[in-house]
């Protein structure tokens, strides 16, 4: 953030450095705000961020397919902290497929939430008809992401677990065919390989994150 406009935080280009609210960026179109995923597949993608923020902030680990507590101080905002928190609660410690599960049906509404307390996110305007839904209030912030990403994943760095993460991400949740509209040729090769060289639990989340997202498209077909 850079300051305020008319007492609400302003927006700034260089985004608000948490995973999940990148990926809602990068999952939503900068000017409308309408979703480039169906429902299921943005909850669930936005659900694997939100555990990656935790996995990076080492507030939880991820050994043998479970997410286990860490530390709740280690979450940095409150939203983090809640999720933390429920991690923490839960005895025995539940798989991944089952939190990315529980955080998918309130994910999008909880990180948009986040986002316009951040100024990132404004209520879009409507028609009574019609559903409520947030809408970027800088279009260029709202893409800006996607900048990070290309920067990130450019061959001549060796990319960062965060930026790595959430590409990993983008791909799992089927922002692919979006990202590679801007993307250099072969950046989904090598995103797979920068994935393949993150830690263990971040690598378990993502690919958790796709088994879901692919399950629910299958059962979506039949």
């Amino acid at each position: 953030m850079t300051g305020q406009v008319n007492g609400r935080p302003r927006p700034g280009l260089g985004g608000t450095g948490r995973v999940a609210d990148e990926l809602y960026l990068i999952g939503h179109h900068e000017v409308t705000g309408r979703v480039h995923l169906s429902p299921r597949a943005a909850g669930l993608g936005l659900a694997g961020a939100l555990l990656a923020e935790l996995v990076l902030a080492g507030a939880v680990t991820v050994d043998a397919g479970t997410v286990s507590s860490a530390g709740l101080g280690r979450a940095d905002d409150a939203l983090t902290a809640a999720v933390a928190g429920q991690i923490a609660g839960e005895t025995p410690y539940r798989p991944v497929a089952d939190w990315l599960a529980f955080l998918a049906r309130t994910a999008p509404a909880d990180v948009a939430a986040r986002l316009a307390s951040a100024g990132y996110l404004a209520p879009a305007r409507r028609r009574p008809w019609q559903a409520a839904r947030w809408q970027p209030t800088d279009p260029d912030c709202a893409f800006a992401p996607i900048a990070r990403l290309k920067a990130a994943l450019h061959l001549d760095q060796p990319g960062d677990a965060q930026s790595i993460a959430l590409a990993g991400l983008a791909a799992a949740c089927g922002l692919g065919p979006r990202l590679a509209l801007y993307l250099p040729a072969g950046a989904r090769t090598r995103t797979d390989a920068l994935v393949s060289l993150l830690p263990p639990g971040l690598r378990e989340v993502i690919a958790q994150t796709q088994a879901a997202v692919d399950a629910a498209v299958l059962a979506h077909r039949m």
